[in-house]
């Protein structure tokens, strides 16, 4: 990834104040939509927070498979958001950790130098990031930066799947397809932490580590077809969706409920029919056919805060990069394999 000279790079990005006494920073920057090749990494102007902002100086972000839709704009719908013809923020990366550099108005309970983490629409893979006070808390004691930035989106995800859309009960049969993926290992472990009875699906490479997270069964996808077997489960969390949804009801209880999200579909609209479809179907069967849409809240990441404070839930790693290698990381992550979380350190 080429390093190039850009002092200003959109409306947010001026030559504020930096606490840290230099009026550029670090960023990987996006000029247009496109495979890895089109990020690269320069120096633009530090941000200033606005109101009800924190000035976060970036310990580490990670990246999962949204941050890769919206680097290539595919399925076109995310340009409905992140801009038509080309990126409107120019910084990509949502999740963060680091220390609160500066606070701006109306700020309370952060101030400079708590160690925080959370997440941003966009700005994230830079040595500073403006982030929304209430995108925030702080970071347990025993989380290093790598560990607290690979928590919010996929943990959060995994949290409401479970806890809102399934509803998870203590006894419950639970089958997380994709378990040792960035959802995926964050989700069994929240499913144990909940008191279910949790079946991984992973590769041959990874049972022993499926194994490790609290599973208490795993199942091997390169030699047995979960779909083909006698078990039914009361919640399906499908992070992969390799076989069609009307083969994953069969080993789904008369009422239970399957989660599709892979956020895997067509170049235009993604998964968008295939929600439709699951939903539509939903009302035909007293099965729940249940895809949803995370979002960011804090009261979530507070729990989950609290959950990794008393070690219930543990962050996987599966490799870390420096800042340079933005688009090495986003590589790894488009290749679908990654045990884990990828994480960029700065």
């Amino acid at each position: 990834m080429g390093t190039e000279q850009q002092p200003h790079l959109g409306a947010r990005l001026g030559r504020g104040p930096d606490p840290a006494g230099a009026a550029t920073m670090r960023a990987v920057v996006q000029h247009r939509y496109g495979p890895v090749s089109v990020l690269g990494l320069a120096e633009v102007g530090v941000p200033s927070p606005g109101r009800g902002e924190v000035l976060v100086q970036v310990g580490a972000a990670s990246v999962h498979p949204g941050d890769y839709f919206v680097m290539t704009g595919e399925p076109y719908v995310v340009r409905l958001v992140f801009g038509l013809r080309r990126p409107r923020l120019g910084i990509p990366g949502r999740d963060l950790a680091g220390v609160v550099a500066a606070v701006g108005t109306d700020v309370t309970g952060l101030r400079p130098g708590d160690r925080v983490f959370g997440w941003v629409t966009a700005g994230a893979l830079a040595e500073y990031a403006c982030v929304p006070a209430d995108n925030l808390v702080p970071v347990p004691e025993n989380l290093s930066d790598v560990d607290a930035a690979a928590v919010p989106t996929s943990a959060m995800t995994a949290l409401q799947a479970l806890r809102d859309i399934a509803r998870i009960r203590p006894g419950q049969r639970v089958l997380v397809t994709g378990a040792s993926g960035g959802v995926g290992s964050f989700a069994v472990q929240l499913a144990k932490a909940f008191g279910a009875e949790v079946t991984g699906v992973c590769s041959t490479r990874n049972l022993d580590l499926v194994r490790s997270l609290g599973a208490d069964h795993v199942i091997d996808y390169t030699r047995t077809d979960v779909t083909s077997g006698h078990e039914r489960y009361d919640v399906i969390l499908d992070n992969v969706e390799a076989s069609p949804l009307a083969a994953v009801r069969r080993v789904l209880t008369p009422a239970g409920t399957l989660i599709p999200n892979s956020g895997r579909g067509g170049r235009w609209l993604g998964p968008i029919p295939r929600i439709l479809k699951a939903r539509l179907l939903s009302g035909f069967t007293p099965q729940q056919l249940r895809p949803f849409t995370s979002s960011g809240r804090r009261t979530d990441l507070l729990t989950l805060a609290d959950l990794l404070a008393t070690k219930q839930v543990q962050p996987l790693i599966d490799r870390t990069y420096v800042l340079g290698e933005a688009a090495d990381a986003l590589g790894h992550v488009a290749d679908g394999h990654t045990r884990g979380k990828v994480v960029i350190t700065l």
